[in-house]
């Protein structure tokens, strides 16, 4: 991975592409006050740099019959590094978990876990995470609504690119040259 310095540029890129990952690099570019080339290969080396990890439709959970969200907060018997990847491996063969977060405190983890109905999840409580190898304990709390699902983080546009005294030519990535030869393009 490369090493990227954000600026205004990029961080608004970023924010764009995070609320959504299906627009045209043509209309990204000029968001971001820039032509389509080097909009194009700024999006290229955030993706190289690990900024961005992929682009996924939200689906509806509903409309394809996940009509049931639930939290499990998982405790284990053992917390051993050994056990807890062991868990998280068993974890990520299961479709109905969606995610899967280690917690310090009272519970292992937390499990965003969907399913058709209540007996969908219980059948999935009773076969799969309660019988779990080191799992001594699931407190399940059922969601009622979701009145707020913003994925990614928020990106200040604004903030400054590089904080005083850190300056540093070398590293820098970018070179705005209408000229360049520009990469494949591949995001219109």
């Amino acid at each position: 991975m490369r090493r990227v310095k954000l600026d205004r540029i990029d961080r608004r890129i970023l924010r764009d592409l995070q609320n959504d990952g299906r627009m045209t690099n043509v209309e990204l570019a000029r968001r971001a006050g820039i032509s389509a080339p080097p909009c194009l290969r700024r999006v290229r080396a955030l993706e190289e740099a690990g900024f961005i990890r992929g682009y996924h439709a939200d689906v509806n959970p509903d409309a394809l019959g996940f009509g049931v969200t639930v939290f499990a907060q998982v405790g284990l018997s053992s917390q051993a590094e050994a056990d807890l990847k062991k868990f998280e491996e068993l974890v990520n063969s299961w479709p109905l978990v969606r995610e899967c977060n280690m917690l310090a405190g009272e519970y292992d983890f937390v499990l965003k876990i969907v399913a058709e109905d209540w007996d969908d999840y219980q059948r999935f409580l009773t076969t799969k995470l309660t019988s779990a190898p080191n799992v001594a304990h699931v407190k399940s709390a059922l969601s009622i609504r979701t009145s707020k699902h913003t994925p990614g983080v928020p990106i200040d546009v604004d903030s400054p690119d590089i904080p005083e005294g850190t300056e540093d030519d070398e590293d820098e990535d970018y070179v705005e040259d209408e000229a360049e030869t520009p990469a494949r393009a591949t995001r219109r």
